[in-house]
């Protein structure tokens, strides 16, 4: 008996491109070719006050336009159709036997992993937000969430089978700090009024 598949998120759809019902992508994979085959089924991540809430796409077509991936889908045949998907992020489904990508982690992975910061547990993983500029880890740490970059600066290590996830962040973002050691303020210039 095979495992069940995973949602894996793949990419996200960006604005409308021509008249046809094309539209540029933001990939989040390194294989496009693999995730992004005609005939590849995406289930759909929008608003609930969207009308393609609960549904799926179907990729018709991937195509590159001045190295930008740009995506035709099965039943967007218009401009109009194109920007009611904007926005939208598409995942699509993994089989758990896959093999994985190196230094790569799915959301199911990292939620629940133990953050250490200098060998001292400070929370755990609740959830991974997804943002156009990076991700997130949100934190768990006693009666708040902190939001940590999912960058190699402040998170340079992830270790699935010891579940934990090492943090180096910026001083201040798991405690308060002392007002001594908190950033002076700029002192104001005397600056005469203009006429």
């Amino acid at each position: 008996m095979s495992a069940p598949a995973q949602q894996l998120r793949v990419g996200r759809l960006t604005k409308a491109h021509g008249l046809k019902g094309a539209l540029k992508l933001e990939l989040f994979t390194d294989d496009p070719d693999k995730r992004f085959t005609p005939g590849a089924v995406f289930t759909l991540q929008v608003p609930t006050s969207s009308p393609w809430h609960g549904k799926t796409l179907t990729l018709a077509e991937l195509r590159w336009y001045n190295g930008q991936p740009v995506g035709f889908f099965e039943g967007v045949a218009d401009r109009t159709g194109a920007e009611s998907l904007v926005k939208a992020i598409l995942w699509i489904d993994q089989d758990a036997d896959e093999a994985d990508e190196p230094d790569a982690w799915y959301d199911f992975q990292l939620v629940g992993l133990r953050a250490l910061r200098d060998g001292v547990e400070v929370g755990t993983v609740a959830r991974v937000e997804h943002f156009p500029a990076q991700d997130l880890l949100v934190i768990s740490s006693g009666e708040r969430e902190v939001l940590v970059p999912f960058v190699s600066a402040i998170v340079p290590a992830v270790d699935i089978a010891a579940g934990t996830v090492t943090i180096t962040p910026p001083a201040g973002l798991f405690e308060e700090l002392p007002d001594d050691e908190q950033p002076a303020a700029e002192p104001e210039a005397d600056v005469a009024p203009s006429a």
